[in-house]
């Protein structure tokens, strides 16, 4: 490639009507702002509970899966080969339904880097007697190994923020593999969500060297809360039986006009942490972004978790008594209303469940910016 031509990443924040919507996405390439086979991975916040039973992950998934195959002029196991779709359930609170487009461009230097840089890899497949357990774990270790390959980031410190779209169990797939002779990591399907995502996450803390291996075990899945990466998000689903990974950092050898960076929020209310990040982007000030600025920002990851000790700073919350409404749902709810009361805006993706996704009752925050305004 000429020195002249360097990858840029582009990142397109478009609204959702609906777990079907793909006009936004169907306009940016019409128009031209992106195109096709530039895409590299598609986030998206879906309206469902987030749960076992939430399909308008997968319903978000198939429709952006034909519109793409359409578009690309390929088949929809060619998409799913070459594009990672993350969807992840539950916009409770103020939070806005949205998907966010990752796009990789081959062409002339503008703002050099180090730049936004991102890859994606998918795993193999895994047996459900897999999910949540050790294979899981190394299989996602290798996979962010490639991902970052992919972007050209060669230093784990220059990762900011990796997505992981993984499987969970279902009483289907737990009966195929007692068929076959196999048990597997718990016959409660919720539970498997929770124990696929932590080990999706510890398997991002062991490719980023932020957890020894010696450390792990099976036992260690979604019990040891001291293990845990500063930059893993990791949401589970019901669509696929493989993780997809995204990997966000810095690369000298991108170029383009956004950034990215990451803090970890120590607990749900942890403002703090969010105007760090904004800080490590240029933004001055500790209130609320002007409209301007909040323009600027074009995303805004982060993970939710109520506490195991059923406290916020010494005081009692109620998210894991609460029967009616699953605990998860309160924490998007809560970290939703404290992102967008610092960013301005609803359209965030804040996503539920964050087993080994930072401390106890918190988890990562990562935020992508414009900075050429």
């Amino acid at each position: 490639m000429p020195e002249s031509i360097m990858p840029q990443c582009l990142v397109f924040r478009v609204p959702t009507g609906n777990p079907a919507d793909v006009s936004g996405l169907r306009t940016l390439i019409g128009d031209g702002a992106v195109r096709p086979e530039e895409i590299v991975a598609i986030f998206g916040k879906t309206e469902g509970n987030g749960c076992v039973n939430d399909f308008t992950r997968q319903l978000s998934v198939m429709a952006l899966e034909a519109f793409l195959a359409e578009a690309l002029g390929c088949t929809l196991p060619d998409v799913a080969a070459r594009v990672a779709l993350v969807m992840s359930g539950g916009t409770e609170g103020g939070l806005s339904p949205h998907i966010l487009i990752l796009a990789r461009r081959e062409s002339e230097a503008g703002v050099k880097g180090p730049a936004l840089a991102v890859g994606a890899a998918f795993s193999r497949d895994f047996l459900p007697e897999e999910i949540g357990r050790m294979a899981q774990v190394e299989a996602t270790a290798e996979a962010v190994a490639s991902a970052m390959a992919q972007a050209g980031i060669a230093s784990e410190a220059d990762v900011h923020f990796v997505q992981v779209k993984c499987p969970l169990l279902t009483s289907a797939r737990i009966a195929e593999a007692a068929a076959r002779g196999h048990g597997v990591a718990t016959h409660d399907t919720y539970a498997s969500m929770g124990l696929s995502r932590g080990a999706s996450a510890l398997g991002i803390g062991l490719a980023l060297g932020e957890i020894a291996r010696s450390a792990l075990d099976d036992e260690a899945i979604g019990v040891a809360r001291d293990l845990w990466s500063g930059r893993a998000s990791a949401s589970a689903g019901i669509e696929l039986m493989r993780n997809e990974v995204i990997v966000l950092g810095q690369a000298p050898g991108w170029s383009g006009p956004y950034r990215i960076a990451h803090r970890v929020m120590r607990d749900g209310i942890d403002l703090g942490a969010i105007h760090g990040a904004l800080a490590d982007l240029g933004f001055s000030g500790a209130g609320q972004l002007s409209p301007a600025d909040s323009e600027r920002v074009i995303a805004f990851l982060a993970k939710a978790e109520p506490s195991y000790d059923g406290l916020i700073r010494g005081r009692r919350h109620i998210m894991n008594d609460d029967s009616d409404i699953n605990a998860t749902r309160h924490a998007r709810a809560l970290v939703g209303g404290v992102a967008a009361a610092a960013i301005g805006r609803t359209d965030l993706f804040v996503s539920g469940g964050a087993e080994h996704q930072g401390p106890d009752g918190g988890g990562p925050v990562a935020i992508i910016a414009r900075v050429d305004a």
